[in-house]
């Protein structure tokens, strides 16, 4: 299976959070799994970071290092991805995410959130994991 993971979900996890539910952290330590960063969660990190809403030490750099060191592969926007946005219905308004559903959408991937906005998409030919 494939997954693609939210951004908040990568950063939960470098820091080890109890917000993380035991199952989602079993399936993101399981190495037979497919996990997937999008290019546009490094895009979210750097603007949050430079704009003073998110603290990581490292900056951008770190995040692409916490990618790396759990074996997470970096998935790049396409054309595809951007095909689907364009008639993804507006049950969420973030274009970051937005654009992380398009992509699990257009890849065939089950997406990992614990954003409740992000399940209305769940009919949206996406399994999410909340």
């Amino acid at each position: 299976m494939k997954y693609l993971l939210d951004t908040h979900i990568v950063l939960w996890l470098a820091e080890n959070s109890t917000s993380l539910s035991a199952s989602v952290k079993d399936l993101l330590l399981d190495e037979a799994s497919d996990k997937y960063v999008s290019i546009a969660s490094c895009w979210e990190v750097s603007i949050k970071l430079s704009l003073g809403k998110l603290t990581l030490e490292g900056g951008t750099n770190e995040f692409f290092r916490i990618i790396q060191e759990n074996g997470f592969r970096l998935l790049q926007i396409e054309a595809d991805h951007l095909m689907v946005l364009e008639l993804l219905p507006f049950h969420h308004r973030d274009p970051f995410d937005r654009l992380l559903i398009a992509s699990a959408i257009s890849e065939g991937m089950a997406f990992i959130t614990t954003d409740t906005q992000m399940l209305a998409y769940a009919g949206e030919n996406l399994q999410v994991i909340y």
